[in-house]
């Protein structure tokens, strides 16, 4: 009906791209909804099973529901599965499947993967495709490995197996989905559980394009100045975040305050890492200070990097903000880093999506105030959270109202598609104007 509709030139690839999340929520939702989804074999409910199914496929990981407790197996597999389809992209999986069959790959279907991992041409999406999931098959079978040997000594090999798969899965997905009901708290002071889990989260949010660059630089020698970007930002997010974190929270009991040294330095990096779009939590949200929050809600609102698993405005997206800043005060021109110029047709779409973001999160953060009437720095995180499908909060999501469920599935469901991907899906492309009006200069700052 898509690929049909697309052919017919009725849809472009930004709303093909919408429409195949839709799908694929209304989908998991149908079969979320079913009593045999349950772990009391009674239907959860509409509004519940559109939240986790929409947090799922958005790889979000926010839940009103006990993921461990409240779905049988049945359900947990849907979850998983959705988390892996969101997480992959639904339009590189379809696209990997029609080439598995053998069907042949068209223009039509390339320019769809090109809007899906954000790219600047067609050329070589089918390759990038089958490297995408030959990187996520390896990176979360090693992680499952790992997290098998460990879970085998504290649970059967069965339910190790399926824990190390479930976590390994939701981890390189950023989800933040867990089949604990403290996420992962109980592992806070465990070195194999938290590095695993960082470099899982990493692997996943530093992007496909960056990793295939990683893969091939033994031969190559280089890297393209989006990878340099990407990981520049990267690493000093995680780093800021983790001394700031480490300095607010050491005299917080509720928090790191109780913790030995070692402890203190594992919550203080795994918390600056999963921040930018993971989810998991090895310490209480709800206790941190709001100073903690508010730095966490930057993190969250940044996100991973383009063509990842996670959201937010992107790495690349913040660091050209800050470059085009640094640039316009010292009365340049030009963009410049790593020895090389920035094109000055980005910089509008950078505006845009922080814009269309910022906006974004305005609106729902007053609209969840005036509905839920919670403190305003958790209404502010929860939004946050949804919009850079997160999953962290502060303890307010499984108490919401169905009204304040509509706001964050909503949230979620455009951080995924990008509020950029979303407003070109909705607003119908003009030709150009021929014809142009006198210039005038207006007043700003």
């Amino acid at each position: 009906m898509l690929n049909k509709a697309f052919q017919e030139k009725k849809l472009s690839p930004p709303q093909v791209l919408v429409l195949g999340f839709l799908v694929v929520i209304t989908i998991g939702t149908i079969l979320l909804n079913l009593p045999s989804a349950s772990s009391t074999a009674k239907s959860i409910g509409f509004i519940n099973a559109l939240f986790t199914a929409t947090s799922a496929t958005c790889v979000t990981g926010l839940i009103v529901l006990d993921t461990g407790k409240d779905f049988s197996s049945f359900g947990q597999l849907i979850i998983l599965i959705l988390l892996q389809s969101g997480g992959l992209g639904i339009m590189t999986m379809s696209t990997m499947f029609a080439f598995l069959i053998g069907k042949k790959i068209s223009l039509r279907q390339r320019l769809i993967m090109q809007e899906s991992l954000n790219q600047f041409s067609i050329g070589g999406l089918v390759r990038l495709a089958k490297y995408i999931l030959i990187f996520t098959a390896v990176i979360e079978v090693v992680g499952a490995t790992i997290l098998f040997f460990y879970w085998q000594r504290i649970y059967s090999p069965l339910q190790a197996l399926y824990l190390a798969v479930f976590h390994s899965i939701s981890a390189f997905c950023n989800a933040g989905f867990s089949l604990f009901s403290d996420s992962i708290m109980r592992y806070k002071g465990d070195l194999i559980i938290n590095l695993t889990f960082v470099v899982l989260i990493i692997l996943g949010g530093i992007g496909f394009l960056v990793l295939l660059e990683l893969f091939q630089y033994g031969k190559n020698g280089t890297l393209s100045l989006h990878a340099k970007l990407a990981l520049k930002i990267s690493l000093i997010l995680v780093l800021i975040g983790f001394v700031i974190i480490f300095f607010i929270e050491s005299n917080n009991p509720s928090t790191l305050g109780d913790l030995s040294f070692p402890e203190k330095i594992y919550g203080s990096i795994f918390q600056s890492v999963t921040a930018r779009t993971a989810g998991f939590n090895t310490l209480h949200i709800g206790s941190m200070q709001n100073a903690t929050l508010f730095l966490i809600i930057i993190l969250m609102f940044i996100g991973a990097s383009p063509s990842s698993t996670g959201g937010g405005i992107k790495t690349t997206t913040f660091g050209l903000l800050i470059l085009y800043v640094w640039s316009s005060l010292k009365g340049k021109e030009e963009i410049q880093i790593f020895k090389r110029r920035i094109s000055q047709d980005i910089i509008p779409k950078v505006l845009t999506v922080i814009t269309l973001s910022l906006g974004l999160v305005i609106i729902m953060t007053i609209l969840l105030s005036y509905v839920e009437g919670e403190d305003f720095i958790k209404v502010l995180f929860e939004v946050v959270s949804a919009f850079g499908t997160v999953g962290l909060s502060t303890g307010i999501t499984s108490s919401l109202s169905i009204a304040g469920k509509i706001i964050i599935i909503i949230t979620m469901f455009t951080g995924r598609i990008g509020p950029l991907g979303l407003a070109l899906s909705l607003i119908q492309k003009r030709e150009p104007e021929m014809i142009k009006y006198p210039e005038e200069k207006i007043m700003v700052g």
